[in-house]
């Protein structure tokens, strides 16, 4: 293998590393931002109930419920 080759080879092995690793770099963002959306839904969630667990302590505090 002349220089010139094995220049070509290395680039080559360079280029495929640094797409690998941009791919890995991608799945962890997505990872990420998936985690997140999930922890805000499930937040959302929580907060819904305990607005429905107010509006229906206002209710029977006035006696909307009867």
């Amino acid at each position: 293998m002349n220089n010139t080759q094995s220049a070509n080879f290395q680039a080559g092995q360079a280029k495929g590393q640094a797409e690998e690793k941009g791919s890995q770099l991608m799945d962890q963002a997505s990872n990420a931002a998936q985690s997140a959306k999930d922890s805000m839904q499930q937040a959302g969630q929580q907060l819904q109930a305990k607005a429905q667990d107010a509006a229906q302590a206002v209710k029977d505090a006035t006696g909307m419920n009867k």
